[in-house]
Protein backbone atom coordinates (compact mmCIF):
# COMPACT_ATOMS: atom_id res chain seq x y z
CA UNK A 1 0.00 0.00 0.00
CA UNK A 2 1.48 3.43 -0.89
CA UNK A 3 2.70 5.45 2.06
CA UNK A 4 4.83 8.50 2.83
CA UNK A 5 6.29 10.42 5.76
CA UNK A 6 5.37 14.03 6.53
CA UNK A 7 5.96 16.57 9.31
CA UNK A 8 3.59 19.08 10.88
CA UNK A 9 4.59 21.50 13.65
CA UNK A 10 7.51 19.31 14.66
CA UNK A 11 5.47 16.07 14.74
CA UNK A 12 6.26 13.22 12.39
CA UNK A 13 3.52 11.04 10.84
CA UNK A 14 3.14 8.03 8.60
CA UNK A 15 0.58 8.73 5.91
CA UNK A 16 -1.52 6.11 4.17
CA UNK A 17 -4.85 6.48 2.40
CA UNK A 18 -7.51 6.87 5.09
CA UNK A 19 -5.01 6.54 7.93
CA UNK A 20 -2.53 8.85 9.68
CA UNK A 21 -0.37 7.45 12.50
CA UNK A 22 2.03 9.57 14.47
CA UNK A 23 5.48 8.18 15.26
CA UNK A 24 5.86 7.27 18.94
CA UNK A 25 8.88 7.60 21.21
CA UNK A 26 9.81 3.99 20.40
CA UNK A 27 10.05 4.98 16.75
CA UNK A 28 12.39 7.90 17.57
CA UNK A 29 14.71 6.75 20.37
CA UNK A 30 16.49 9.49 22.26
CA UNK A 31 14.16 12.23 21.04
CA UNK A 32 11.88 13.77 23.67
CA UNK A 33 8.32 14.43 22.57
CA UNK A 34 4.84 14.81 24.09
CA UNK A 35 2.49 11.91 24.64
CA UNK A 36 1.61 10.64 21.15
CA UNK A 37 -1.85 10.96 19.71
CA UNK A 38 -2.97 8.08 17.54
CA UNK A 39 -5.47 8.92 14.85
CA UNK A 40 -8.30 6.42 14.50
CA UNK A 41 -9.10 5.56 10.88
CA UNK A 42 -12.52 6.45 9.54
CA UNK A 43 -14.83 3.45 9.74
CA UNK A 44 -18.60 2.92 9.87
CA UNK A 45 -18.45 2.51 13.64
CA UNK A 46 -22.21 2.47 14.09
CA UNK A 47 -22.55 -0.59 11.87
CA UNK A 48 -19.52 -2.22 13.48
CA UNK A 49 -21.00 -1.87 16.97
CA UNK A 50 -24.41 -3.08 15.79
CA UNK A 51 -22.89 -6.17 14.13
CA UNK A 52 -20.85 -6.92 17.23
CA UNK A 53 -23.95 -6.61 19.41
CA UNK A 54 -25.99 -8.88 17.14
CA UNK A 55 -23.20 -11.49 17.13
CA UNK A 56 -22.93 -11.31 20.92
CA UNK A 57 -26.69 -11.76 21.39
CA UNK A 58 -26.80 -14.70 18.97
CA UNK A 59 -23.89 -16.47 20.65
CA UNK A 60 -25.33 -15.81 24.12
CA UNK A 61 -28.75 -17.08 23.06
CA UNK A 62 -27.22 -20.19 21.55
CA UNK A 63 -25.23 -20.95 24.70
CA UNK A 64 -28.31 -20.38 26.85
CA UNK A 65 -30.46 -22.59 24.61
CA UNK A 66 -27.85 -25.36 24.72
CA UNK A 67 -27.82 -25.56 28.52
CA UNK A 68 -31.59 -25.24 28.83
CA UNK A 69 -31.89 -28.21 26.49
CA UNK A 70 -29.40 -30.02 28.75
CA UNK A 71 -31.85 -29.54 31.60
CA UNK A 72 -30.52 -26.49 33.38
CA UNK A 73 -32.79 -23.79 34.76
CA UNK A 74 -32.01 -20.31 36.12
CA UNK A 75 -30.57 -20.58 39.61
CA UNK A 76 -28.95 -18.20 42.05
CA UNK A 77 -25.20 -18.71 42.30
CA UNK A 78 -23.95 -20.41 45.44
CA UNK A 79 -21.05 -17.99 45.65
CA UNK A 80 -18.97 -16.66 48.52
CA UNK A 81 -20.90 -13.42 48.09
CA UNK A 82 -24.23 -15.20 48.49
CA UNK A 83 -22.98 -16.87 51.66
CA UNK A 84 -21.70 -13.53 52.97
CA UNK A 85 -25.11 -11.96 52.38
CA UNK A 86 -26.77 -14.55 54.64
CA UNK A 87 -23.95 -14.44 57.19
CA UNK A 88 -24.29 -10.66 57.43
CA UNK A 89 -27.90 -11.00 58.56
CA UNK A 90 -26.61 -12.12 61.96
CA UNK A 91 -24.80 -8.81 62.39
CA UNK A 92 -27.77 -6.81 61.11
CA UNK A 93 -30.28 -7.64 63.81
CA UNK A 94 -31.12 -11.29 63.12
CA UNK A 95 -28.58 -12.83 65.49
CA UNK A 96 -31.31 -14.47 67.59
CA UNK A 97 -32.52 -16.75 64.77
CA UNK A 98 -31.98 -20.44 64.11
CA UNK A 99 -28.85 -20.90 61.99
CA UNK A 100 -27.99 -24.02 59.99
CA UNK A 101 -24.37 -24.92 59.39
CA UNK A 102 -22.77 -28.04 57.97
CA UNK A 103 -21.93 -29.43 54.55
CA UNK A 104 -23.92 -30.09 51.39
CA UNK A 105 -26.36 -32.46 53.10
CA UNK A 106 -27.51 -29.67 55.39
CA UNK A 107 -27.66 -27.38 52.36
CA UNK A 108 -29.57 -29.75 50.04
CA UNK A 109 -31.72 -31.75 52.43
CA UNK A 110 -33.16 -29.02 54.66
CA UNK A 111 -35.88 -26.96 52.96
CA UNK A 112 -36.27 -23.56 54.58
CA UNK A 113 -39.89 -22.97 53.52
CA UNK A 114 -40.93 -26.31 55.04
CA UNK A 115 -39.09 -25.57 58.27
CA UNK A 116 -40.83 -22.20 58.44
CA UNK A 117 -44.22 -23.86 57.97
CA UNK A 118 -43.54 -26.47 60.65
CA UNK A 119 -41.71 -24.37 63.26
CA UNK A 120 -42.81 -20.83 62.45
CA UNK A 121 -39.31 -19.56 61.67
CA UNK A 122 -37.26 -19.55 58.46
CA UNK A 123 -33.67 -20.46 59.40
CA UNK A 124 -30.54 -18.76 58.09
CA UNK A 125 -28.73 -21.21 55.80
CA UNK A 126 -24.94 -21.09 56.25
CA UNK A 127 -23.97 -24.65 55.24
CA UNK A 128 -21.09 -24.94 52.76
CA UNK A 129 -20.73 -27.87 50.39
CA UNK A 130 -17.60 -29.99 50.68
CA UNK A 131 -16.71 -28.23 53.91
CA UNK A 132 -16.57 -29.18 57.57
CA UNK A 133 -18.96 -27.29 59.83
CA UNK A 134 -16.16 -26.63 62.32
CA UNK A 135 -14.73 -23.42 60.74
CA UNK A 136 -18.19 -21.82 60.58
CA UNK A 137 -18.91 -23.04 64.12
CA UNK A 138 -15.77 -21.25 65.31
CA UNK A 139 -16.65 -18.12 63.36
CA UNK A 140 -20.07 -17.92 64.99
CA UNK A 141 -18.57 -18.64 68.40
CA UNK A 142 -16.38 -15.56 67.96
CA UNK A 143 -19.32 -13.32 66.98
CA UNK A 144 -21.11 -11.82 70.02
CA UNK A 145 -24.00 -10.78 67.77
CA UNK A 146 -25.05 -14.41 67.40
CA UNK A 147 -27.29 -15.29 70.34
CA UNK A 148 -29.81 -17.60 68.68
CA UNK A 149 -29.90 -21.35 68.15
CA UNK A 150 -27.64 -23.55 66.05
CA UNK A 151 -28.06 -26.79 64.13
CA UNK A 152 -24.70 -28.31 63.21
CA UNK A 153 -24.78 -30.80 60.34
CA UNK A 154 -22.19 -33.55 60.64
CA UNK A 155 -20.97 -35.22 57.44
CA UNK A 156 -18.43 -37.63 58.98
CA UNK A 157 -15.75 -37.59 56.27
CA UNK A 158 -15.69 -33.80 56.27
CA UNK A 159 -16.44 -32.88 59.86
CA UNK A 160 -13.88 -35.20 61.43
CA UNK A 161 -11.14 -34.49 58.87
CA UNK A 162 -11.49 -30.71 58.91
CA UNK A 163 -11.61 -30.56 55.11
CA UNK A 164 -12.92 -27.17 53.96
CA UNK A 165 -13.41 -26.90 50.20
CA UNK A 166 -15.35 -23.65 50.68
CA UNK A 167 -13.43 -22.40 53.69
CA UNK A 168 -12.45 -19.21 51.85
CA UNK A 169 -16.07 -18.04 52.08
CA UNK A 170 -15.53 -17.13 55.74
CA UNK A 171 -12.50 -14.98 54.96
CA UNK A 172 -14.31 -13.42 52.02
CA UNK A 173 -17.16 -12.39 54.31
CA UNK A 174 -14.87 -10.60 56.74
CA UNK A 175 -12.99 -8.82 53.93
CA UNK A 176 -15.92 -8.04 51.63
CA UNK A 177 -15.94 -4.40 50.53
CA UNK A 178 -18.64 -2.12 49.07
CA UNK A 179 -17.76 -2.89 45.44
CA UNK A 180 -18.07 -6.63 46.09
CA UNK A 181 -21.43 -6.17 47.79
CA UNK A 182 -22.68 -4.08 44.88
CA UNK A 183 -21.44 -6.68 42.41
CA UNK A 184 -23.24 -9.40 44.34
CA UNK A 185 -26.46 -7.36 44.37
CA UNK A 186 -26.27 -6.63 40.63
CA UNK A 187 -25.64 -10.30 39.86
CA UNK A 188 -28.61 -11.44 41.94
CA UNK A 189 -30.91 -8.79 40.49
CA UNK A 190 -30.08 -8.86 36.79
CA UNK A 191 -28.21 -12.06 35.88
CA UNK A 192 -28.79 -15.08 38.10
CA UNK A 193 -32.62 -15.22 38.00
CA UNK A 194 -32.70 -15.20 34.21
CA UNK A 195 -29.84 -17.26 32.77
CA UNK A 196 -29.59 -21.05 32.96
CA UNK A 197 -25.96 -21.14 31.76
CA UNK A 198 -24.76 -19.00 34.66
CA UNK A 199 -23.20 -21.82 36.67
CA UNK A 200 -19.51 -22.68 37.21
CA UNK A 201 -20.15 -26.17 35.82
CA UNK A 202 -21.14 -24.65 32.47
CA UNK A 203 -18.27 -22.19 32.12
CA UNK A 204 -16.59 -22.55 28.74
CA UNK A 205 -13.17 -23.23 30.25
CA UNK A 206 -14.61 -25.92 32.51
CA UNK A 207 -16.47 -27.54 29.61
CA UNK A 208 -13.33 -27.61 27.47
CA UNK A 209 -11.23 -29.01 30.31
CA UNK A 210 -13.49 -31.97 30.95
CA UNK A 211 -13.59 -33.18 27.35
CA UNK A 212 -12.30 -36.67 26.62
CA UNK A 213 -8.74 -35.59 25.96
CA UNK A 214 -5.92 -38.17 25.52
CA UNK A 215 -4.39 -39.11 28.85
CA UNK A 216 -0.68 -38.52 29.18
CA UNK A 217 1.32 -41.45 30.61
CA UNK A 218 1.84 -41.21 34.34
CA UNK A 219 -1.12 -38.90 34.95
CA UNK A 220 -4.34 -39.75 36.75
CA UNK A 221 -7.28 -37.65 35.54
CA UNK A 222 -9.65 -36.54 38.27
CA UNK A 223 -13.30 -35.71 37.64
CA UNK A 224 -14.60 -32.72 39.56
CA UNK A 225 -18.03 -32.83 41.17
CA UNK A 226 -20.65 -31.83 38.62
CA UNK A 227 -23.71 -29.66 39.12
CA UNK A 228 -26.05 -31.28 41.65
CA UNK A 229 -28.30 -28.52 42.97
CA UNK A 230 -30.49 -25.49 42.36
CA UNK A 231 -30.37 -22.47 44.69
CA UNK A 232 -32.74 -19.68 45.69
CA UNK A 233 -31.84 -16.14 46.71
CA UNK A 234 -31.53 -16.96 50.44
CA UNK A 235 -29.56 -20.16 49.66
CA UNK A 236 -32.52 -22.48 50.07
CA UNK A 237 -31.30 -25.40 47.96
CA UNK A 238 -32.64 -28.59 46.48
CA UNK A 239 -31.31 -31.31 44.23
CA UNK A 240 -31.24 -30.57 40.49
CA UNK A 241 -33.96 -32.57 38.72
CA UNK A 242 -31.45 -33.98 36.20
CA UNK A 243 -29.70 -35.90 38.97
CA UNK A 244 -33.00 -37.60 39.78
CA UNK A 245 -34.48 -38.19 36.33
CA UNK A 246 -31.47 -38.72 34.05
CA UNK A 247 -30.08 -42.19 34.79
CA UNK A 248 -26.82 -41.51 32.95
CA UNK A 249 -26.20 -38.29 34.86
CA UNK A 250 -27.00 -39.99 38.15
CA UNK A 251 -24.46 -42.72 37.34
CA UNK A 252 -21.93 -40.02 36.51
CA UNK A 253 -22.49 -38.37 39.89
CA UNK A 254 -22.01 -41.70 41.68
CA UNK A 255 -18.86 -42.46 39.68
CA UNK A 256 -17.38 -39.14 40.77
CA UNK A 257 -18.04 -40.03 44.41
CA UNK A 258 -16.54 -43.48 43.76
CA UNK A 259 -13.23 -42.05 42.62
CA UNK A 260 -12.98 -40.26 45.95
CA UNK A 261 -14.18 -43.21 48.01
CA UNK A 262 -11.71 -45.57 46.35
CA UNK A 263 -8.80 -43.13 46.28
CA UNK A 264 -5.95 -42.84 48.78
CA UNK A 265 -6.62 -41.03 52.06
CA UNK A 266 -5.25 -37.50 52.42
CA UNK A 267 -1.65 -37.33 53.68
CA UNK A 268 -2.74 -35.99 57.05
CA UNK A 269 -4.81 -39.17 57.62
CA UNK A 270 -2.87 -41.88 55.76
CA UNK A 271 -2.04 -43.85 58.91
CA UNK A 272 -4.30 -44.90 61.81
CA UNK A 273 -2.27 -42.75 64.19
CA UNK A 274 -2.58 -39.64 62.04
CA UNK A 275 -6.29 -40.21 61.47
CA UNK A 276 -6.91 -40.59 65.20
CA UNK A 277 -5.05 -37.37 65.93
CA UNK A 278 -6.94 -35.44 63.26
CA UNK A 279 -10.33 -36.65 64.51
CA UNK A 280 -9.40 -35.75 68.08
CA UNK A 281 -8.33 -32.27 66.99
CA UNK A 282 -11.60 -31.58 65.14
CA UNK A 283 -13.64 -32.72 68.12
CA UNK A 284 -11.52 -30.50 70.37
CA UNK A 285 -12.17 -27.49 68.12
CA UNK A 286 -15.89 -28.18 68.03
CA UNK A 287 -16.16 -28.62 71.79
CA UNK A 288 -14.29 -25.36 72.40
CA UNK A 289 -16.60 -23.45 70.05
CA UNK A 290 -19.73 -24.97 71.58
CA UNK A 291 -18.49 -23.94 75.02
CA UNK A 292 -18.14 -20.31 73.90
CA UNK A 293 -21.59 -20.34 72.33
CA UNK A 294 -23.28 -21.80 75.37
CA UNK A 295 -21.56 -19.27 77.61
CA UNK A 296 -23.74 -16.58 76.01
CA UNK A 297 -26.90 -18.69 75.88
CA UNK A 298 -26.74 -20.19 72.40
CA UNK A 299 -28.35 -23.64 72.19
CA UNK A 300 -26.70 -26.25 69.94
CA UNK A 301 -27.74 -29.57 68.40
CA UNK A 302 -25.72 -31.86 66.14
CA UNK A 303 -27.46 -33.65 63.25
CA UNK A 304 -26.28 -36.59 61.12
CA UNK A 305 -28.36 -36.67 57.93
CA UNK A 306 -28.81 -39.78 55.75
CA UNK A 307 -26.36 -41.29 53.30
CA UNK A 308 -26.66 -44.50 51.31
CA UNK A 309 -24.94 -47.03 49.08
CA UNK A 310 -21.18 -46.97 48.68
CA UNK A 311 -20.96 -43.57 50.38
CA UNK A 312 -22.58 -44.89 53.55
CA UNK A 313 -20.34 -47.97 53.48
CA UNK A 314 -17.28 -45.76 53.15
CA UNK A 315 -18.34 -43.66 56.15
CA UNK A 316 -18.97 -46.76 58.21
CA UNK A 317 -15.46 -47.98 57.45
CA UNK A 318 -13.46 -44.75 57.79
CA UNK A 319 -15.40 -42.78 60.42
CA UNK A 320 -17.35 -45.33 62.47
CA UNK A 321 -19.99 -43.85 64.69
CA UNK A 322 -18.57 -45.18 67.94
CA UNK A 323 -15.24 -43.41 67.45
CA UNK A 324 -16.51 -40.13 66.00
CA UNK A 325 -20.15 -39.20 66.52
CA UNK A 326 -20.52 -40.68 70.00
CA UNK A 327 -17.23 -39.18 71.15
CA UNK A 328 -18.27 -35.75 69.83
CA UNK A 329 -21.59 -35.74 71.67
CA UNK A 330 -20.01 -36.97 74.88
CA UNK A 331 -17.23 -34.38 74.77
CA UNK A 332 -19.55 -31.49 73.88
CA UNK A 333 -22.32 -32.63 76.23
CA UNK A 334 -24.72 -31.66 73.46
CA UNK A 335 -27.81 -33.32 72.03
CA UNK A 336 -27.51 -35.14 68.73
CA UNK A 337 -29.90 -36.50 66.12
CA UNK A 338 -28.56 -39.41 64.05
CA UNK A 339 -30.74 -40.63 61.20
CA UNK A 340 -30.09 -44.26 62.18
CA UNK A 341 -31.90 -43.67 65.48
CA UNK A 342 -35.14 -42.32 63.99
CA UNK A 343 -37.36 -44.33 61.64
CA UNK A 344 -38.89 -41.11 60.29
CA UNK A 345 -35.44 -40.05 59.02
CA UNK A 346 -34.94 -43.24 57.03
CA UNK A 347 -36.23 -44.69 53.77
CA UNK A 348 -35.64 -41.69 51.52
CA UNK A 349 -34.34 -41.70 47.96
CA UNK A 350 -30.71 -40.66 47.56
CA UNK A 351 -30.00 -40.71 43.78
CA UNK A 352 -26.26 -40.29 44.18
CA UNK A 353 -25.87 -41.72 47.70
CA UNK A 354 -25.18 -38.45 49.52
CA UNK A 355 -28.27 -36.22 49.19
CA UNK A 356 -31.99 -36.87 49.21
CA UNK A 357 -34.16 -36.11 46.18
CA UNK A 358 -35.96 -32.80 45.94
CA UNK A 359 -39.37 -34.25 46.85
CA UNK A 360 -37.94 -36.30 49.70
CA UNK A 361 -36.11 -33.25 51.06
CA UNK A 362 -39.53 -31.71 51.71
CA UNK A 363 -40.65 -34.82 53.60
CA UNK A 364 -37.35 -35.14 55.47
CA UNK A 365 -37.45 -31.52 56.62
CA UNK A 366 -41.00 -31.92 57.87
CA UNK A 367 -39.83 -34.84 60.04
CA UNK A 368 -36.51 -33.30 61.09
CA UNK A 369 -37.70 -29.85 62.16
CA UNK A 370 -39.75 -31.00 65.20
CA UNK A 371 -36.90 -33.22 66.36
CA UNK A 372 -34.39 -30.38 66.17
CA UNK A 373 -36.72 -27.87 67.82
CA UNK A 374 -37.34 -30.29 70.69
CA UNK A 375 -33.64 -31.04 71.10
CA UNK A 376 -32.86 -27.32 71.24
CA UNK A 377 -35.48 -26.85 73.95
CA UNK A 378 -33.92 -29.71 75.92
CA UNK A 379 -30.46 -28.15 75.52
CA UNK A 380 -31.75 -24.96 77.14
CA UNK A 381 -32.54 -26.75 80.38
CA UNK A 382 -29.97 -26.44 83.18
Amino acid sequence: MPSSISSSEGATYFERPGFLARLTASDRPGVAQPVPERHVPERPWGRVWLQALILFVLLLAGWEAYWRDFGSVPSYANSDGAWATQRRRIDQGEGNKLVLIGSSRTLFDVQLHVWEKVAGERPIQLALEGTSAVPVLEDLAADPNFTGRLMVGVTPGLFFSGFAYRGAAIKAFHKQGPSQRIGQWLSQQFVEPYFAFYDPDFALGTVVERQDWPVRPGTHPHMDVRKLSVHEADRNTHMWAKVETDAAYSRLARSIWSQMLNGPPPPMMNTPEKAKAVVARQIERAVSAVGKLRARGVRVVFVRLPSAGDYYAFEQMTTPRAYTWEVLLQAAQAPGIHFEDYPQLQGYTLPEWSHVSSADAVKLTAQLAPLVEQALKEDAKP
